[in-house]
């Protein structure tokens, strides 16, 4: 697997109210998407991001970090799977544009594998 990204996935209350502490104070305004639930945004350089998370809409617990994979996600899928790791969501094309699936770390951390269509 090749691993072209990692964000950082925040657990938050109301995106909406903590938006302006990531924006403003932090300098994080650029608002890359916000679908309600999850929103994403970057430093205007393109060097930083963060994820703020209300609640994973499909998975049935939340991530700690988004490792992005570009085309590698089936690949990566099945060495999890041989490797007997747990999986917590399985592979799935999301509405949203991503083929996905959540994988928990021997640690107990649960891992957000990702692959976007435009990748």
């Amino acid at each position: 697997m090749r691993v072209t990204g990692v964000t950082t996935n925040l657990p938050v209350a109301d995106i909406d109210a903590a938006r302006g502490f990531y924006t403003d104070y932090l300098g994080l305004n650029v608002e890359d998407f916000n679908l309600g639930w999850v929103a994403r945004y970057g430093s205007p350089d393109g060097r930083a991001c963060v994820q703020l998370v209300t609640r994973d809409a499909t998975s049935p617990q939340d991530s700690l970090i988004s490792v992005h994979v570009g085309n590698d996600v089936d690949e990566a899928y099945a060495e999890a799977q041989r490797r007997g790791y747990e999986i917590i969501h399985p592979l799935t094309d999301e509405p949203w544009g991503v083929r996905r699936f959540f994988v928990r770390a021997p640690d107990g951390n649960v891992i957000n594998i990702v692959s976007h269509r435009d990748e």
